[in-house]
């Protein structure tokens, strides 16, 4: 994994504050290989309760992430009871590592 004990504690400490202490966060995509170059972040935060406003929620995890990593590009990815599931969730959930 491409990110520093300090980064993930960092994250995990966004994430938390933005959708709860119950948001579990999983990192995916390039970064989870170490022997890839670059790459953007993608994370995927679950939380266990519905989500009002998605969109907001998400760019502002992104937002934060993004100024902790340099600038570098974030995507989030959302989960929550009340939203739709699609193929890149149950990828996230295979092939990604729980922060």
């Amino acid at each position: 994994m491409r990110l520093t004990s300090q980064q993930i504690q960092q994250i995990r400490t966004i994430v938390a504050a933005q959708a709860g202490t119950d948001a579990k966060i999983r990192l995916f995509g390039s970064r989870v290989d170490d022997q890839a170059r670059g790459g953007d972040v993608d994370i995927l935060v679950e939380v266990p309760t519905s989500v009002e406003d998605p969109a907001p929620l998400a760019a502002r995890i992104a937002g934060r992430v993004s100024r902790l990593m340099g600038g570098r590009k974030v995507d989030v990815v959302l989960s929550a009871p009340n939203l739709q599931e699609l193929p890149i969730h149950e990828m996230a959930r295979k092939q990604g590592v729980l922060l």
